[in-house]
């Protein structure tokens, strides 16, 4: 009969995104969150294979959370939608900065920017309603508004910026507005 281990793969991986929370993901080892669980390493790896596993699962984990994040802002009805997941991009990286670094500051050359277009599709289709603008302009258009927004994002994350999200809203909307601008030759529509 195979042994049976005090701790659950759930509890595992939640007590693994809370070490990654708190330290950053360098700091999510065996021995460390073997510490955190207060137990030996061999839970761990009595439902995990290897270290690679966790870290997948936290991965999978903060995805989710900055999805709540996401949907919580553009459910919300505080600010206009398309506003809302850049805001949302921002509190995320603001409130959990480890779990920001994570999917967002880490080695992502195997990933590519076109890949994830179908994801955004939605968002562009906001741009291309609120502007009028073609499928490819309104990419663009979202492009250079998500650099605006990431850079803000990542100065956050780093401790670099502490702005509140009233000046940050405020400082989302002048850029769209430079960006509508540009790309319709208009300000505010």
């Amino acid at each position: 009969m195979p042994p049976k281990f005090k701790f659950t793969k759930a509890e595992i991986t939640k007590a693994a995104l809370d070490l990654t929370k708190e330290q950053g993901i360098s700091a999510l080892t065996a021995r460390a969150l073997a510490a955190k669980l207060g137990c030996s390493v061999k839970p761990i790896f009595g439902l995990f294979k290897n270290m690679e596993e966790v870290q997948r699962e936290v991965l999978s984990e903060a995805n989710k959370l900055y999805n709540s994040y996401l949907r919580e802002d553009m459910s919300s009805g505080k600010y206009p939608v398309y506003k809302a997941s850049g805001m949302g991009y921002i509190r995320f990286a603001k409130e959990e900065r480890e779990l920001f670094k994570l999917l967002y500051m880490r080695d992502r050359s195997n990933e590519g920017i076109e890949e994830n277009r179908e994801e955004i599709r939605p968002l562009i289709e906001i741009i291309m309603k609120n502007t009028g603008l073609s499928e490819d302009e309104a990419y663009m258009f979202h492009l250079e508004m998500w650099i605006y927004v990431h850079g803000i994002a990542t100065m956050l994350a780093t401790s670099y910026l502490n702005w509140d999200m009233e000046f940050i809203s405020r400082v989302l909307t002048d850029g769209y507005i430079g960006l509508k601008h540009r790309f319709c030759g208009e300000g505010e529509k």
